[in-house]
């Protein structure tokens, strides 16, 4: 075991130079916890290590699996039907499928997730990533799925994590986004994700980048991303102006706190904002010592400059005691939802003290993001939640699910606001499948795979979301998918 993983960390390091002009198109999982940067790498060799070790360990968990015959579906799935609900759903029963991404065309019955896959079917017949970027494609707001396929062959990288999609208005054009190694890509395409441009390096000019996410404007020629990378986790925007072909990038942050993306948006007035959590994992005492802050970026100059505002500070919540989990993972990171006038919620989730049970809140703003209201509890007192997702619509329309483990295991809860967030709907159990998996039974699931899930509304103002469960942090697990009816 000791002598395949050095031979991955070697086969990394070298292939890592090589990403962006190897990759090619047909027609992390997640945040790394850093413990400690090294100052003549800027971290970079510390990141690859802790990428290229949860690969061995998901690879292995999986081939233990199959070996015993309880990987992907092993038993008919039953539903105890959420009302309204189609019924969750495992987008591939036999893929071991982690962190999706969804994105909807609001002009036209097209959904869209993209995840990455532990152990699949290759994309090419050698130096092929794994994990790998796997895309769906639904032309009837999620009730049917065109056969998946891989989103880049993208030969020469050792693994593609943190998928992102966005779809522009205006266009109906899907942009993705998404990490060769530590190198953040971004690809388009114009014809419903059958053909892809060539795939850009955001940020050639940074040593590596991690947690992206992205915001498109409404006819796609300005993208944004923002990313945290060296040193220390510190906040990078990149921008184009012209659809994702060429980028700026701008550090933003220099300081001690280590931050993480988790999503962003763009006004109709065409002002940028993006949210994120930072943790401190440089001053003594531990990081349950210290609490957590949640972030909202703004710009009013296309990017060009960013202002940062605290919207809220909390503690770290409860450890994660999964096989693999680091202590922080249930720590997830804030969302933001605009409707069509501009106006603002955001939701998130912390602890009332250092390791105590976390509760998830909103909290609105009608001016930008300048101000923002009290919190407003959303998630059940005393109960451990986390993972929020959340979309605007409409006049002051919110919708929104987060897990938690009012049954002693996780599930998804579904809730809609139409005061921008002020009052919430009863929560509705959304994960309401009840067999067909070693992980899931009539409790819930075992345990959350992915540091996030998402959700959107169609064409015909459904909601559809998708999430991640599995056995262990390592998994196996899978995407599971639900849909308004």
């Amino acid at each position: 075991m000791r002598g395949r993983t050095i031979l991955r960390l070697l086969a990394l390091a070298i292939t890592l130079a090589m990403a962006a002009a190897a990759c090619t198109t047909e027609a992390s999982d997640g945040p790394t916890r850093p413990r400690g940067a090294e100052p003549e790498d800027d971290g970079l060799a510390e990141e690859l290590e802790q990428q290229a070790e949860k690969t061995e360990h998901r690879l292995e968990e999986l081939e233990a699996a199959l070996a015993a015959g309880n990987f992907g579906v092993i038993e008919p799935v039953r539903r105890d039907r959420a009302p309204g609900w189609a019924g969750e759903r495992l987008l591939n029963p036999t893929g071991n499928d982690w962190e999706p991404a969804i994105a909807t065309d609001p002009r036209r019955p097209f959904v869209y997730v993209l995840h990455n896959r532990y152990g699949g079917e290759p994309a090419c017949r050698n130096n092929c990533p794994d994990p790998a970027m796997i895309l769906h494609v639904s032309r009837d707001g999620g009730r049917t799925w065109l056969r998946e396929r891989h989103l880049c062959v993208c030969r020469g990288v050792k693994g593609q994590f943190d998928p992102l999609l966005e779809v522009a208005r205006d266009t109906g054009d899907l942009y993705a986004a998404w990490m060769n190694n530590f190198q953040i890509h971004v690809s388009r395409s114009s014809d419903r994700g059958r053909t892809w441009t060539t795939p850009v390096h955001v940020h050639p000019d940074v040593r590596w980048g991690d947690k992206p996410n992205m915001a498109v404007s409404p006819d796609g020629l300005d993208v944004y991303l923002q990313f945290n990378g060296p040193s220390a986790g510190d906040v990078h925007a990149a921008v184009s102006h012209d659809a994702g072909a060429t980028w700026t990038t701008t550090r933003i942050t220099n300081g001690d706190r280590y931050y993480f993306n988790y999503s962003g948006t763009i006004l109709p007035d065409g002002r940028v904002l993006f949210s994120q959590i930072s943790f401190d994992y440089q001053s003594p005492g531990g990081t349950a010592a210290h609490p957590i802050r949640i972030h909202v970026f703004a710009s009013d100059d296309d990017g060009e400059t960013w202002s940062e505002l605290i919207v809220d500070e909390l503690a770290v919540g409860s450890e994660c005691v999964s096989r693999g989990c680091y202590e922080d993972f249930y720590d997830s990171g804030p969302v933001l939802a605009a409707d069509q006038d501009g106006d603002l919620v955001i939701v998130y989730n912390g602890a009332a003290q250092p390791l105590g049970p976390r509760t998830v809140y909103a909290r609105s703003s009608t001016d930008g993001g300048l101000t923002w209201s009290d919190r407003v509890r959303v998630s059940r007192k005393g109960v451990n939640a986390a993972f929020p997702a959340a979309v605007g619509e409409g006049d002051d329309d919110v919708r929104l699910w987060f897990m938690d483990q009012r049954r002693g295991r996780w599930n998804v809860r579904y809730r809609v606001s139409s005061d921008l967030g002020a009052t919430w709907s009863r929560s509705l159990r959304i994960s309401d499948a009840i067999s067909g998996t070693v992980y899931k039974d009539r409790r819930g699931f075992a345990e959350v795979y992915g540091d996030y899930g998402e959700i959107a509304i169609t064409s015909a103002g459904k909601a559809v979301a998708v999430w991640g469960e599995g056995v262990t942090y390592f998994g196996p697990g899978g995407v599971w998918f639900n849909r308004e009816r």
